[in-house]
């Protein structure tokens, strides 16, 4: 019992504090401790690019990591979101693929973990409602053009997927995006992540000024530092 605890609070530091796209196929900490190995490999074993199954170890507890509320940021601004298709960037476990589903929003999750897919499925099932899961590498995956009416990015940052996630979105949706900032490195949460994961201040709202931004903070709360966005593609 005391055994499996220490590792479900490993498991949760270790999610905390690293990128999030990580399940989707990009290893989200790969800074070494001083004997050599990542934070990633002393908790599951594998090697940091051992892909797919190492998050499904991650994920492989019956607690839901992150919970199994959405955001505050998406839940703040959903009803100046037009209702319609819906996709999700590493879903993982659902609670914000979920939420969006309960709000009548056609949904589909993706991401590389199947553990974390198998979570999300259980969890639209508990508030009777469906969403559409793929099992994929955001590396790779294609995002279909001129497709949905919203986006949401949460802790996973990889700048070239941007253009594919503007170029998804028909005209007039919106895309929800947060992520840790440069500013996370100085907490405790944030020494293990490798700062190509994070983004610097201002960049998303750089990153999206060809679109409407109707909204866009960076927060600091002592433990945690985020920028956040919602934007709507002109």
């Amino acid at each position: 019992m005391q055994a499996t605890r220490f590792l479900t609070t490993l498991i949760a530091f270790f999610l905390v504090s690293c990128d999030r796209g990580a399940t989707t196929g990009h290893p989200g900490n790969e800074s070494e401790n001083p004997g050599g190995r990542s934070f990633y490999e002393m908790v599951t074993g594998n090697s940091v690019g051992d892909g797919q199954s190492g998050w499904d170890k991650l994920f492989n507890t019956s607690r839901y990591i992150y919970g199994k509320d959405p955001i505050p940021f998406l839940s703040k601004h959903i009803n100046k979101i037009p209702k319609g298709d819906a996709l999700v960037l590493a879903v993982g476990e659902g609670r914000n693929g979920v939420y969006l589903a309960r709000k009548g929003f056609r949904v589909t999750g993706i991401d590389i973990s199947d553990v974390a897919l198998k979570k999300a499925h259980r969890l639209a099932k508990e508030y009777n409602v469906k969403i559409n899961l793929i099992q994929g590498n955001l590396k790779f995956y294609k995002i279909p053009e001129n497709k949905y009416d919203l986006i949401v990015n949460v802790t996973y940052f990889r700048k070239g997927l941007i253009p594919s996630i503007k170029a998804g979105l028909k005209r007039g949706g919106a895309v929800v995006f947060e992520n840790y900032t440069v500013d996370h490195l100085k907490y405790p949460a944030g020494l293990s992540v490798p700062k190509r994961f994070l983004v610097e201040k201002g960049e998303l709202r750089a990153l999206f000024s060809d679109f409407q931004i109707l909204d866009y903070q960076e927060t600091d709360d002592g433990k945690e530092a985020k920028a956040h966005l919602l934007a709507i593609k002109p």
